[in-house]
């Protein structure tokens, strides 16, 4: 079959990676991918936002299956369009997709069904809200309603920082996103990302996952959009994850579902973990980056038959074959990010590096001048590894990435601290 993957970071290549190991695919296009895809798969010229142009572009190139890889053309309604147009997809409707695209939503969601997460509440107005946070006291979440690219979430460990992060949100400073703001209660304990398929019925874990969002060794510096993961999460026992499945995955699907509002495609689960127990952080729409690298490594070429049986609505039955085994990704990212950072900069070695099940460079923020792999993101590679143990992938990685010149580049060196 000919497949369509929509994104350019190092979850689309992730995707990719996985999908054109199985022999049910015969033409894989991504559009519009980077220089790590281009080696795998055609990349083309496409506006993943235009709905209208994506359908076209798969009447033109008998694409037979797409797969939505970014939460902002799902948000869009860009799998409404394909669907309309009667081709399958991988992704939920613009609609089920709020669970990403609005807080609020999710947190009215989980109020209809009693599913366990932070105490919360939502302000239009700056006063009010400015206020709650003076009764509140610190620490304390400020939440931007709407996408805000992973950077409309502020941890306010005092009431000073939480104030100034209601003055930006309300200020402009992620435009939309920030007219609606969540305040939510501080939650403790160990945070885990549990990976849930749903076919607007029945739903399928695929898996978990552990990443590191502070740019530093030690969870020190600024939020990221995550330096590095692995998997399997060790936090996230069977018994707590079963849990998760009966108090808040399958009960939100089934009122999604009542709504008239089914949600089909993955769901990403972020999970806050304490003395056995899990409450909702956060869904999102769309596979994790960078934990989607780690998964991918793990699942295989499986991975498209589950892709497959999730966006053909038979998901009961169908079986996940997981080995025994960890994998982990060590992300490299530009000098300087997440703030400024130079784009451009020049990336050797790669051409050395292993390409195979348990070693692979997956690019986020590349592209070839005159030759040359160069940066053009804040996070640039994940490099990902498995192995027997999870030391064993965590060796291996930073073994890859000890082989990667590139100077103007940076990573964590406690990736997997955590588990291991």
């Amino acid at each position: 079959m000919n497949i369509l993957i929509l994104g350019s970071g190092g979850r689309e290549h992730a995707l990719a990676w996985a999908v054109k190991q199985n022999p049910k695919c015969d033409r894989l296009i991504v559009a519009p991918g980077n220089a790590g895809i281009a080696q795998i798969a055609e990349c083309a010229a496409l506006d993943i936002m235009d709905g209208a142009a994506v359908a076209e572009f798969c009447g033109e190139n008998s694409i037979d299956f797409v797969i939505v890889g970014p939460e902002a053309p799902l948000a869009a309604g860009v799998a409404d369009a394909t669907r309309a147009a009667g081709i399958l997809t991988f992704g939920p409707s613009a609609a089920a997709a709020r669970i990403e695209a609005s807080k609020a939503f999710t947190k009215e969601l989980c109020d209809a069904v009693n599913a366990p997460t932070a105490g919360y509440a939502r302000f239009t107005s700056a006063d009010p809200a400015r206020a709650y946070v003076r009764d509140q006291g610190a620490p304390i979440v400020i939440k931007a309603d709407g996408l805000a690219a992973g950077k409309g979430v502020v941890v306010a460990m005092t009431e000073a920082e939480a104030l100034d992060a209601l003055d930006d949100m309300f200020g402009g400073t992620f435009g939309e996103a920030g007219a609606e703001v969540v305040i939510e209660e501080f939650m403790e304990g160990e945070e885990a990302s549990f990976f849930v398929l749903s076919d607007g019925t029945d739903i399928l874990p695929i898996g978990t996952a552990q990443d590191h969002k502070r740019a530093f060794d030690g969870d020190a510096g600024p939020n990221t959009g995550g330096m590095g993961a692995y998997s399997p999460a060790p936090v996230l026992t069977d018994a707590i994850a079963q849990d998760v499945l009966d108090r808040i995955v399958a009960p939100c699907v089934a009122e999604l579902a009542r709504r008239g509002t089914p949600y089909q495609g993955v769901i990403f689960v972020g999970l806050m973990i304490k003395d056995g127990a899990a409450r909702l952080v956060e869904f999102n729409a769309r596979f994790g980056d960078p934990e989607c690298q780690t998964l991918m490594m793990r699942l295989g070429a499986q991975a498209l038959d589950l892709l497959l049986a999730c966006a053909e609505g038979r998901l009961a039955g169908t079986p996940v074959t997981w080995a025994d085994d960890h994998a982990l990704t060590v992300v490299m990212a530009a000098d300087g990010y997440p703030g400024s950072y130079a784009k451009g900069t020049v990336i050797r070695g790669l051409d050395g590096l292993p390409e195979s099940s348990r070693q692979m460079v997956f690019h986020a923020g590349t592209a070839t001048r005159d030759g040359q792999t160069v940066a053009t993101g804040g996070r640039v590679l994940a490099v990902t590894a498995r192995g027997a143990t999870l030391a064993d992938a965590q060796a291996e990685a930073y073994r890859m990435v000890d082989a990667i010149d590139w100077p103007d580049g940076f990573c964590r060196r406690d990736i997997g601290w955590r588990a291991l």
